[in-house]
């Protein structure tokens, strides 16, 4: 049965996060896929916009991801925030997770992006493109 990549990595990623001391000296345990409806507590990290393009050649199957973490505090400057995204960042850095079923061949940070919403909350998208080669 075929596994989409891009969920197989967004687990993955979760769980290194959740598994990181740095990540987890900020934000605790509050690291999702989707924050509660109900409203997270701050600051939290949770992964934001996805996408996935095939690449297929000859008898290769494969695609590029493009997966965002975001980070969100509501502390009265950029600095927690910058903390979180460095702690995402050093934790995905030069991180190879093996992929129950797909291929992982690269992950490579792209960007990251600070803004602030609503003058109250502060919010680091980082950026992160991928290589998988499905089965």
């Amino acid at each position: 049965m075929a596994v989409d990549p891009v969920l197989e990595l967004q687990v993955a990623i979760i769980a290194r996060l959740r598994a990181d001391t740095d990540v987890t000296a900020i934000v605790g345990s509050r690291v999702y896929d989707i924050p509660p409806a109900s409203g997270a507590a701050y600051p939290y990290i949770s992964i934001g916009y996805t996408d996935y393009r095939t690449e297929d050649y000859d008898c290769a199957y494969g695609g590029e991801i493009t997966i965002q973490v975001d980070c969100v505090s509501t502390t009265n400057s950029y600095a927690q925030v910058r903390q979180m995204a460095s702690a995402v960042r050093s934790a995905l850095r030069d991180w190879e997770p093996n992929l129950p079923t797909n291929a992982l061949v690269t992950l490579d940070h792209w960007r990251t992006d600070y803004n602030r919403i609503e003058g109250a909350i502060n919010h680091a998208s980082i950026r992160y493109t991928a290589i998988v080669e499905e089965p």
